[in-house]
């Protein structure tokens, strides 16, 4: 039974009370926990001891060194075969063999000849050593006693001693006999510690190499991050993969895999190797292990690339040096030279660098853009850098529609003809319009006489994924968005895709997180150009820059969200592709506003001054007699030919489709006699035509009153 414990309660209400109480309360212990069984606390003693650090650590201490041991008498055993056979030259032989080097091949065949030739003279030799050395012990020997007796003889005959005659001799004995003595003494020691030297020598051998499961190695060792990559960390790369068929193949190989590599080039700013793989392995299997290659070769993933090049069953890899791809590259060449001007048909766009750190410059000539990516990752940013530096050639005209509408393009105005910014259904009504103003124009310009020049107009879309998603219809129920064959935008876009290149009119889309919903199949794959920053998924990537630029190792899905802002992927004939690939990653060159406008302000001044219109002009109710006295203008008399020409100038919409007939009926309307022949030819009389003006006015003035 536990202590019980007593509390003394006093009775301290203030009421008179004769004499206060004092009361007593017995509050019993709680009851003890019950035990926890041996086994339980055994178990925990166990689980304990195996997962403490410092037992881990002797663990790993203990493999380690076991390993450096085993794996240092590995490594003398090999090189002291190879110093005492030709194994070496073989490997040499085979690897030359196999890279197709039939003259380093030949090579190293004559040194193993020669390798073997001298190894054959000095076992012959062996066979006449032991004859040959008991000659020379014999003669030897006698010599020496022979000078040993010479010099006592000199020794007795300065002294005067006969005894002295043998005193070199006897001391000579007397020294080798020490020397016996030595050897005894220490033999025995020598041969209990010799086996721990050996050892000591074996670890050592083993502890330079890092012979031991990278598990078992301290930090310091198991972190080689940045180390330069060289053939044999190539090859045991490859070799750790996970490919059972590639694993065995590099075992077997003579060379220990050193075939499969071409030349480590140095490339920008990390190296570029071309690995040809043995029979059965598929260069998908490498390209679907990226993370691990990376990791395996003490890099991140963003930091390896895997390319298909056009020789048959290869990979090729391109490694940047630690930390490389997080540095920025520079201001762009627009920002830096002021005097810059761009060239549209004959010159590129300074892009930014690629990985190699070499210029990546774009050609815009006739070819229709498309730009991805998530959001926050610089989409804009590259597709502006684009248009600054096309602003730059004066005969380039722009229709620009911003659906973000935050003042991304505001330095445009006053560069382009219509910019129209903002997220609303209004502004992608107004968007739309553009783009279908700008079809007009292009078939204005398909149906002008042939050789005919057009200068470029580039019609820019920033967020198009806001005009595809817009539910808005208009008043004959036609979808502005989506990607039917009533949907107004993505008609226009398509009928330029089609045939706007041919007469210089282009379609320049950027979009976020590409979706068949927000980017149909059709208007994606009508861009010549085709570019994506970071994506989500490999799904996404081909819809960005299709299966054939993905199947050839194009990975956006790859690139770092937040990270690799700015980093897209390109596939383009017009950029420098790398011959047997279908896509080149390029780092871009960022333009803040500042330096956005100042460049804005370059191109305003290469021009004559250019008014931009912030909204569409919808079709107005014109007068056809007001707008027939304009065309007329001052002249007396105008042909009705000229006049229908003067009116469509006016108004396109509104009289490019008038014939003789509605010149004809708006002016027998109007009065008598307005339109009369004047030497046998049709024309408009200019005061006839003002006094029925006149005449109307002043009946519509009475009428109102």
């Amino acid at each position: 039974m536990g202590d019980t414990v007593v509390h003394l309660h006093k009775n301290t209400d203030p009421s008179p009370e004769p004499a206060p109480v004092t009361t007593l309360t017995v509050v019993p212990d709680p009851a003890p926990p019950a035990p926890v069984p041996l086994w339980v606390r055994s178990g925990r003693a166990v689980k304990r001891a195996v997962t403490h650090e410092s037992t881990r650590a002797t663990v790993r201490a203990v493999a380690r060194h076991g390993a450096y041991t085993f794996n240092g008498g590995r490594i003398v055993a090999r090189r002291t075969w190879d110093g005492r056979t030709g194994s070496r030259y073989e490997r040499m032989i085979r690897a030359a063999e196999a890279a197709g080097n039939l003259e380093a091949a030949e090579e190293w065949e004559e040194r193993l000849q020669r390798f073997r030739a001298a190894r054959h003279h000095r076992r012959m030799d062996l066979l006449h050593s032991p004859l040959e050395a008991a000659k020379g012990l014999a003669v030897g020997t006698g010599m020496s006693i022979g000078v040993l007796v010479a010099l006592g003889v000199v020794m007795a005959i300065n002294n005067g001693d006969v005894g002295d005659v043998i005193t070199p001799l006897s001391a000579t004995i007397d020294f080798i006999a020490l020397l016996i003595r030595i050897v005894q003494i220490v033999w025995g020691p020598a041969l209990t510690i010799g086996p721990f030297l050996a050892l000591l020598a074996l670890w050592t051998v083993g502890s330079k190499q890092h012979a031991a499961p990278q598990w078992a190695l301290p930090a310091n060792a198991r972190s080689s991050e940045g180390e330069p990559i060289t053939p044999s960390i190539v090859v045991k790369a490859l070799r750790d993969l996970g490919v059972p068929a590639l694993r065995n193949a590099i075992k077997e190989m003579g060379d220990a895999g050193a075939s499969m590599l071409g030349p480590i080039r140095i490339a920008g700013c990390g190296v570029e190797v071309d690995v040809t793989l043995p029979s059965g392995v598929s260069t998908n299997e490498v390209q679907q292990r990226r993370r691990k290659l990376a990791e395996n070769l003490t890099r991140h993933e963003h930091e390896v690339f895997i390319t298909i090049p056009e020789a048959a069953r290869t990979v090729r890899l391109w490694v940047a040096d630690s930390g490389a791809l997080d540095e920025p590259i520079g201001p762009s060449p627009l920002v830096t030279d002021k005097t810059m001007t761009a060239d549209y048909a004959k010159g590129k766009a300074p892009w930014g660098q690629d990985l190699r750190g070499d210029a990546a410059a774009l050609s815009l000539y006739q070819r229709h853009l498309l730009i991805t990516g998530l959001s926050n990752q610089g989409k804009t940013v590259a597709l502006r850098s684009l248009a600054l530096w096309v602003a730059l050639d004066k005969s380039v005209q722009f229709l620009m529609g911003d659906l973000k509408g935050v003042g991304d393009w505001a330095m445009f105005d006053g560069l382009a003809t219509t910019l129209i910014q903002g997220p609303t259904d209004e502004h992608v009504i107004q968007v739309t319009e553009m783009v279908e103003g700008a079809v007009d124009e292009m078939n204005r310009r398909l149906q002008a006489p042939p050789g005919s020049v057009f200068p470029a107009l580039i019609v820019l879309v920033d967020e198009a994924q806001v005009a595809f998603m817009c539910p808005v219809k208009d008043e004959d129920k036609r979808p502005y968005g989506g990607s039917k064959s009533n949907s107004r935008y993505f008609m226009a876009v398509r009928k330029i895709h089609n045939q706007g290149r041919a007469v210089n009119v282009l379609m320049w889309q950027g979009t976020q997180d590409p979706t068949d919903q927000n980017l149909p199949k059709l208007v994606r794959e009508g861009a010549h150009t085709r570019a994506s920053l970071a994506l989500g998924t490999e799904s996404q990537a081909r819809m960005a820059l299709g299966d054939k630029a993905v199947d050839g190792g194009a990975a956006p899905n790859m690139l770092r969200p937040g990270l690799d802002q700015g980093t897209l992927v390109v596939a383009s004939s017009g950029i420098d592709i790398p011959k047997g690939q279908s896509s080149i990653t390029v780092r871009t060159h960022y333009i803040d506003d500042t330096a956005a406008e100042a460049i804005t302000d370059r191109a305003k001044a290469l021009r004559d001054g250019v008014t931009t219109l912030h909204a569409i002009e919808r079709d107005e109710d014109r007068d056809p007699l007001a707008d027939i006295a304009t065309a007329v203008g001052d002249a007396p008399r105008v042909l009705t030919a000229d006049v229908l020409k003067r009116l469509s100038a006016l108004n396109e919409d509104a009289y490019g489709g008038w014939t003789n007939s509605d010149l004809k009926r708006v002016l027998d309307d109007a009065g008598p006699d307005i339109a009369y022949k004047s030497d046998g030819r049709m024309v408009v009389g200019r005061d006839r035509l003002h006094r029925a003006l006149a005449n109307r006015d002043e009946d519509y003035s009475a009428s109102a009153l």
